[in-house]
């Protein structure tokens, strides 16, 4: 792996995490900013590898920051997955303006990792103060979506400015 390639990685779960640990809870789950970081890495170096990383590092940096009561276990099978559902759905809508389709991707992947976060915990555990499935998803993923999709849409043209610049963006992302 480039050793550039994988300090803007480090430097955007850094950003991430931060973003994460910070966050306030909201009925015991937070909303996740550090899949935007996640996101914007997968779609600035698009490689399977690089996807990889990011999925493992990503669910580990989650697990250590969560606020969800026994929510390691779901941010470890959680993040992988939605790293590589996508990447698969960024490779199909490439030929989509391409912050339109960013914004909308980074919405409907944050839904899935709240789905599949919020899923595993139920199956393998409980959810906190007997709250649902369904209310949790409305009054956690849903504003995680929304303020992810802000987010990568006012931090992607800038990074990817910056990226270049700095020549440490040889591609065109």
């Amino acid at each position: 792996m480039n050793t550039r390639v994988l300090v803007v990685l480090s430097l955007l779960l850094g950003i991430g995490t931060a973003l994460h640990f910070i966050m306030p809870a909201i009925m015991g789950v937070t909303p996740d900013m550090l899949l935007a970081m996640m996101f914007l890495g997968i779609v600035l170096f698009p490689e399977k590898k690089n996807v990889l990383l990011l999925g493992i590092a990503t669910g580990l940096l989650s697990a250590l920051t969560t606020g969800f009561p026994m929510g390691q276990i779901p941010n470890m099978i959680d993040k992988p997955i939605t790293a590589f559902v996508f990447f698969g759905l960024f490779l199909i809508i490439r030929k989509i303006p391409h912050i339109a389709g960013l914004t909308i991707l980074t919405a409907i992947c944050t839904i899935v990792s709240g789905v599949l976060f919020l899923g595993s915990a139920a199956i393998f555990f409980e959810l906190p103060g007997g709250a649902t499935l369904l209310g949790l998803i409305s009054v956690a993923v849903l504003p995680a979506a929304l303020l992810n999709s802000v987010l990568i849409f006012i931090i992607y043209p800038v990074v990817k400015t910056v990226l270049k610049r700095t020549n440490l963006l040889e591609q065109a992302a």
